[in-house]
């Protein structure tokens, strides 16, 4: 029995032995306890990891312990995050903005002016543009993309934003 209890949790072994004997234990109670809702063997599988990790610190006498104690808190850390979740979609998000009429007007208008004016450009200008301003891809990344230099890229986004300029009044890219 001395033996036993000084084994060293860490040895495959060992290990293996706890697991085989515990694992069922473990989850039969989160199962009772908890239901199966919160995946209860996804939990037991889960404090024996804990284990694994703490092994030097768990002597093989308290390793049972451990084990229950480790899967009841983590079954009580899922419950308490389902609670916040529950508490979160029962908040409803605000159907109103700080937004006047007028401005959201002007937003749309703009809007529909600036896809009106990009898709009148020239489809190779559109691209490039679109590539740089929108997905952020560098010049030289987009001259490899469409297989042109890249000073014929810079050419492309800088007369695409310069026909955007002459047409969009206040047209400013950051």
């Amino acid at each position: 029995m001395s033996k036993s209890l000084n084994e060293n949790i860490c040895e495959a072994k060992t290990f293996e032995r706890v697991y085989n004997e515990h694992l069922d234990d473990v989850h039969n109670f989160l199962y009772y306890k908890y239901g199966a809702q919160f995946n209860p063997r996804d939990k037991a599988q889960d404090a024996f990891i804990k284990l694994w990790d703490n092994c030097k610190k768990v002597t093989f006498a308290k390793a049972k312990s451990f084990l229950f104690t480790v899967a009841n808190n983590m079954m009580l850390n899922e419950i308490k995050h389902q609670k916040v979740v529950l508490k979160h979609h029962k908040t409803e998000p605000k159907h109103y903005t700080n937004e006047t009429p007028e401005f959201i007007l002007e937003h749309n208008e703009y809007l529909n002016k600036y896809n009106k004016v990009l898709s009148n450009l020239k489809e190779e200008h559109r691209v490039a543009f679109l590539l740089s301003k929108v997905e952020g891809k560098k010049h030289s990344e987009i001259a490899e993309f469409l297989g042109v230099t890249q000073k014929v890229v810079e050419y492309r986004i800088y007369s695409a934003f310069n026909i955007l300029k002459k047409e969009i009044e206040g047209f400013k890219i950051k």
